[in-house]
């Protein structure tokens, strides 16, 4: 007797489809077919196992489970369930009423528990797509799925739920997710919990002096442009940049969808209930390989990196100059692109990286260049160390910032500034400005500009053209750093509410390109 399941396999931050075929003929032994990896074909030792514990027989025939489509490789524990259930139908020591209706996926636990799978919030994405009723999956992975009310997501804990969803003769809407324990009691949580766990946020008010820092860092998030922070050690950029993520406006609800697949194939979501809605700040160690920033892995197990995980938010990397120089190289793709895509010989996956870029280094190896005589580094080393920062990163950086210690005085006087509540309201009215002005074209800041774009929504009177051809010939700008400098002008103008750049916004622009190739000659 032939029994089809439909189960799903994250190709990306995307579910595709996988049916579950179990058929029970004449001979010996349990075959599984259909390009599976190691942890698939290990699931049949575990649900053989999970089965004679909870009483079933396994028939002394010759069992084929086929994973269709057989050219699609498929990995994980998520299967278990699915041919677990293939099993009990295709042997008729149960009748079910609904396998046609549901999309099931979990791993079994050799005493017939359902343990959580990666990957949640995609499969019901799937779900809806595939026009099914609903889909059973283990209880903390269906409280990724929350969010999806059309939908009937079963949180279950063992395979015996599982029986009872699909045999339809008990009510089983005490296993619906929404009518749980756990959600009610996460919910009430959440509800307490505002403040996002994991991530410290500084207000900006929290920090004395840096007041032109703070402009900067106003601008780059006011743009969603990248930026980059150079001083000493203790001139506050670790601060700015946690106090970054409190001024940005909140995620959308499509910028929440993409950010929670994200973290839901990655295994990272853990029991928050529904959508991710607090941009993410990831913040690497300066040791950290290519593929943990890019991403990658072994054969078809690839997972996202750094870049993708930072998806919609800010990824900051400290001590920026300590970076192996191929990690460096390595971010100019995603930050043209806003996207990532790993290859291997048998694979390819494309996972999205639209995010702000905040770095932030010292100036030399001892750190205190440009602060008098504290410095004991050569010329030699200076030019070798800022070499890491190279004209082509540089390029796709739009702000740099030199950051000087705060003066002594304004330490001591403590003088508190504006609130991140107050900043985060002006960049609210920039990105509102920029919403309207993109409706028609795809995004959302004027960081993402293209060329088309930025002589639509950026033209230049006369005086701005001789203003730029100044900052040209001395600044000696690549064709890229001139866009940058637009963009950047573009962002200040709607901070000022302003209709059109001025020749005064393109100056301040040009001011935050102090590492271009002409200036860096300078630290030596």
């Amino acid at each position: 007797m032939l029994i089809n399941i439909f189960g799903a396999k994250c190709v990306g931050i995307e579910a595709v489809p996988v049916t579950v075929e179990v058929d029970i003929t004449h001979g010996i032994g349990i075959h599984l077919v259909g390009l599976a990896d190691v942890a698939v074909k290990e699931s049949l030792l575990r649900t053989v196992t999970a089965l004679q514990s909870l009483g079933f027989r396994i028939p002394g025939k010759k069992i084929v489970i086929n994973l269709a489509p057989a050219d699609v490789r498929k990995n994980g524990s998520g299967y278990d369930l699915p041919i677990a259930i293939g099993i009990i139908a295709a042997s008729e020591q149960k009748r079910f009423s609904g396998l046609d209706k549901y999309l099931i996926m979990g791993e079994l636990g050799l005493d017939g528990s359902v343990r959580e799978v990666q990957g949640a919030l995609p499969i019901a994405d799937l779900v809806t797509d595939m026009g099914l009723s609903g889909c059973i999956l283990p209880l903390r992975s269906a409280l990724e799925a929350t969010e999806c009310k059309e939908l009937s997501i079963f949180g279950v804990e063992t395979l015996t739920d599982v029986l009872r969803i699909l045999e339809g003769v008990e009510d089983c809407s005490d296993l619906l997710v929404w009518n749980t324990r756990l959600y009610r009691k996460l919910t009430r949580n959440s509800l307490r919990e505002r403040k996002p766990a994991g991530q410290e946020v500084m207000d900006f008010s929290e920090i004395i002096g840096q007041e032109g820092a703070k402009r900067g860092v106003e601008i780059a998030a006011a743009g969603g442009h990248n930026l980059i922070m150079v001083g000493p050690p203790g001139s506050g950029k670790s601060s700015l940049a946690k106090a970054m993520t409190g001024i940005l406006p909140p995620m959308t609800t499509d910028e929440a969808i993409v950010t929670s697949k994200i973290y839901s194939v990655a295994g990272m979501k853990g029991s928050q209930i529904g959508l991710i809605r607090t941009r993410p700040f990831r913040a690497p160690h300066y040791s950290a390989s290519l593929a943990a920033i890019i991403g990658g892995g072994a054969g078809s197990d690839i997972r996202p990196g750094e870049v993708t995980l930072a998806q919609n938010g800010i990824l900051f990397l400290d001590e920026y100059g300590q970076m192996p120089k191929s990690v460096l190289e390595a971010l100019r793709g995603p930050m043209e692109d806003r996207k990532v895509t790993i290859s291997r010989l048998r694979s390819k996956l494309e996972y999205p990286a639209s995010f702000m870029l905040v770095a932030a280094s010292n100036p030399c190896p001892c750190g205190y260049y440009g602060e008098g005589d504290r410095c004991r580094c050569t010329p030699g080393q200076r030019l070798n160390y800022l070499s890491k920062l190279s004209g082509p990163v540089m390029d796709r950086i739009d702000i740099q910032l030199w950051l000087h210690p705060v003066d002594t005085a304004k330490l001591v006087g403590r003088k508190k500034g504006e609130s991140s509540e107050v900043v985060a309201s002006r960049v609210l009215k920039a990105r509102m400005i920029q919403k309207q002005r993109f409706a028609e074209d795809g995004i959302f800041t004027n960081a993402e500009m293209n060329n088309r774009l930025l002589e639509k929504h950026c033209p230049l009177d006369d005086e701005c053209r001789k203003v730029m051809e100044v900052l040209i010939g001395r600044l000696g700008l690549s064709a890229r750093a001139y866009s940058r400098i637009l963009k950047v002008a573009r962002t200040i103008a709607d901070l000022e509410m302003a209709k059109d750049i001025r020749p005064e916004y393109l100056r301040e622009a040009s001011a935050y390109r102090f590492l271009d190739r002409l200036n860096l000659e300078t630290f030596g």
